[in-house]
């Protein structure tokens, strides 16, 4: 006789081998489920024994018994986190004013746009009536017949002719009978009332004819004939054309935004929606947002916004929507994975930008934002000159120097403002902010441009050690934050009103054979300490690289404009490190995008920005503005006056100072030791130097500190130095090039 449990000796079997081999448990997880629920106690199981062996332990650490398991999920996850007040105090509350209504700025410039669209239309239309009149008289007897045709049908009823002749075939007497009579009903009725409109009309037009003036009869017949002409239009011919073409975007839906996710070819976008779900959670309603639509929300578990920047191309196709249209980005403050979509009307690089507030009037104030640009939704972007450095870096022919030369005349609409400007490149492009207003200007990369750019970055270097003395000695409550301000600027006997330099293709300067150490050394300066003595340093370039851009200026520019990049490298160069993996990538904009640029700066993350456009007659009309307005303010000096610059020497050589105050017999010094003794030697020059400029001045000679170890009350204290050999090593160096040279 088979036993019954026999079925299950196989089964059994392998189950006690499996529990041996791994030292675990089978357990029931219908039975686990249930007790997870019902018990009281997180750290309860349900096969365990409830004895004081295994009960957990009350002070809150775990249990003795290691092979105890703790839940790890609570029985209470679901109402954790924050309560309803904490909700509502993190909770994100929506404007109850429109933000286009609170910027008076973008209201006037939106009810600009209006007045002018419909001014255009009303002369548009006004210079072609005499044309949209001849056409309606020619097409009066066409719709005079049409008119009359059509009483005459409406007079025989013959819109119920269809239902009569469907009665005859079905061969329906009596529902026939009963149409006709319907029918000669509606006919006696309407002839009737088309002969009394025929007499009314006739009466009142023999009146006209008679006792009305000359102008209400021609008021009236043309009336007629322009009615008559209307009735007779072509459907395919209208006569009235339109003035604006307005665009016709197709209106963006969820439906359209999940097609065009789910053709990126992201796994987990795909995989979501292989399994019935939308792959994107919306958070807001999909909305109007200026000439444009938003979408915004959440991309599933692991996806981040990088992921879709990388695939515009993909998500344009996918929107059928042209590629300068499409513009997803990431949102400030939130998660990686939070996505908001603006899907223009019009390709940001084709669509009409609106006038630029100061192309025929106006001053500037550069302690103080201005508009210098638009972002894809049409409004203006500002940008504050002072209190920064910039960089502006790009491929050739992107607008990089008009850029350039945009902020450059920004600039020069501040009657207290210096201008320094330089266009390495020599075609002339800074030529109308340098010839009116510039205090220096130079053009080229020749011997004598090269040397009237050094001995003024000298004479820079030197006003920037002036007003950090300056600044010092003012009293607090003057200057409370050690730095310029626009009440200081206004002082002239000062001497601190902002200094702007210009320098378009800077890597002429910083790869020059015999001064690009020294260029390299003061501009690196500038950057550093310049931005609070009021004086601000702006450079462009289209090698953005190690060389080009050293790394000393690159890492210390708080501004910078990026157009359109070939690669990573260039990208972090210009808009700083792991700015291409955070998703800021230049590399994305198309060859077309001419003035569209990455923008960072003014405390906020990096915004798509297109610089307003003025071309070389505008930029002259400009700045002819910007000489009357300096030459009013007597504040015009310099190169536009025709001055020419005293020389400047170099100040001071670092290498043998260094060598005057390190004797041989220190081989390594502390950096806080030589930036003591060079105050010591030449304290007009050193004072106020600490190690970090004594470092970033021994950059570009390509001496580094290191680790110096001294024994300090019986304690080895390691802080940063310099070797000495390196001082004499670069210095040999440095004269056998000269003596090559």
């Amino acid at each position: 006789m088979k036993h019954p449990d026999d079925d299950n000796e196989l089964f059994n079997r392998l189950e006690a081998e499996m529990t041996a081999d791994s030292g675990g448990e089978v357990v029931d997880l219908d039975k686990a489920r249930s007790a997870r629920e019902q018990s009281a106690d997180p750290t309860a199981r349900p096969d365990a024994n409830p004895s004081a062996d295994s009960a957990p332990d009350r002070s809150g650490t775990e249990s003795g018994d290691p092979t105890a398991r703790v839940l790890v999920d609570q029985p209470t996850a679901k109402a954790a986190g924050p309560g309803y007040l904490g909700r509502l105090l993190a909770a994100k509350r929506r404007p109850v004013v429109p933000v286009w209504l609170k910027s008076l700025a973008e209201l006037r410039t939106a009810s600009a746009w209006v007045a002018r669209h419909y001014a255009h239309s009303v002369g548009y239309h006004a210079l072609r009536s005499p044309v949209y009149a001849a056409r309606l008289t020619f097409q009066a007897p066409s719709g005079a017949a049409k008119f009359v045709g059509a009483t005459m049908r409406w007079v025989a009823d013959r819109e119920g002719e269809p239902v009569r002749l469907a009665a005859v075939r079905r061969e329906d007497a009596a529902e026939y009978l009963k149409l006709s009579r319907q029918r000669d009903g509606r006919v006696r009725l309407r002839t009737l009332v088309a002969v009394l409109a025929m007499f009314i009309g006739l009466g009142s037009a023999l009146a006209i004819y008679v006792l009305a003036p000359d102008w209400l009869q021609a008021v009236s017949v043309g009336a007629v004939t322009m009615a008559l002409g209307y009735a007779g239009r072509k459907a395919d011919d209208p006569v009235i054309h339109k003035a604006v073409e307005l665009p016709k975007a197709v209106k963006l839906t969820s439906d359209i935004v999940l097609r065009a996710l789910g053709s990126l070819g992201i796994p987990a976008i795909n995989q979501a929606q292989g399994k019935g779900r939308d792959g994107f959670e919306f958070t807001a309603p999909i909305t109007r947002d200026g000439p444009g639509w938003r979408a915004e929300g959440n991309l599933p578990y692991g996806v981040t916004v990088t992921d879709v920047i990388e695939r515009r191309d993909r998500l344009a196709s996918g929107l059928r929507r042209p590629l300068g249209c499409v513009w997803p980005e990431a949102v400030p403050n939130e998660h990686t994975g939070h996505l908001v979509l603006w899907v223009g009307d019009q390709d940001m690089s084709t669509a009409k930008k609106p006038k630029w507030p100061l192309l025929t009037s106006g001053i500037v104030n550069l302690f103080k934002p201005v508009a210098y640009g638009t972002d894809q939704r049409g409004r203006w972007v500002e940008v504050t000159l002072m209190y920064i450095a910039g960089i502006i870096g790009a491929i050739p022919r992107m607008g990089k120097t008009f850029l350039l030369r945009l902020l450059l005349l920004i600039a020069a609409l501040d009657p207290r403002a210096e201008l320094h400007t330089y266009d390495m490149k020599g075609t002339g492009d800074l030529d109308p902010v340098g010839n009116a207003v510039s205090h220096r200007h130079a053009a080229g990369d020749d011997d004598d441009a090269i040397e009237y750019a050094l001995n003024d970055f000298r004479a820079l270097r030197e006003e920037l050690r002036r007003r950090t003395k300056v600044i010092r000695s003012l009293p607090r409550d003057i200057c409370p934050e050690s730095k310029v301000t626009s009440e200081l600027a206004d002082k002239r006997s000062l001497g601190l009103h902002p200094i702007v330099i210009g320098v378009d293709e800077c890597q002429v300067l910083f790869e020059h054979p015999k001064h690009k150490d020294e260029f390299e050394e003061i501009a690196t300066d500038l950057v550093k300490r310049g931005p609070a003595t009021g004086i601000v340093l702006l450079l462009a370039t289209q090698r953005p690289d190690a060389k080009a851009l050293p790394t000393g200026i690159s890492a210390n520019a708080s501004a910078r404009w990026c157009l359109k990049v070939m690669g990573q490298l260039e990208n972090d160069m210009v808009l700083g490190t792991s700015a291409y993996k955070r998703g800021v990538r230049a590399t994305m904009f198309a060859w077309g995008d001419k003035g569209i640029h990455y923008f960072v700066g003014e405390g906020s993350d990096a915004r798509i920005v297109g610089s307003a456009y003025v071309d070389g007659p505008a930029a002259d009309s400009v700045a002819a503005r910007a000489r009357k307005v300096r030459e009013t303010a007597g504040t015009l000096s310099g190169y536009a006056l025709g001055e020419e610059p005293e020389t400047v020497a170099s100040a001071y050589d670092l290498l043998a100072d260094i060598l005057a105050v390190v004797p041989a017999a220190e081989p390594k010094v502390w950096s806080e030791t030589i930036v003591s003794r060079l105050a010591e030697l030449r304290p007009e020059v050193y004072d106020g130097w600490d190690p970090d400029a004594l470092n970033a001045a021994l950059k570009p000679h390509g001496i580094a500190t290191i680790q110096v170890g001294r024994r300090v009350d019986g304690k080895v204290v390691n802080r940063r130095g310099i070797e000495r050999a390196h001082i004499t090593a670069a210095i040999s160096e440095r004269n056998g090039k000269r003596d090559a040279g």
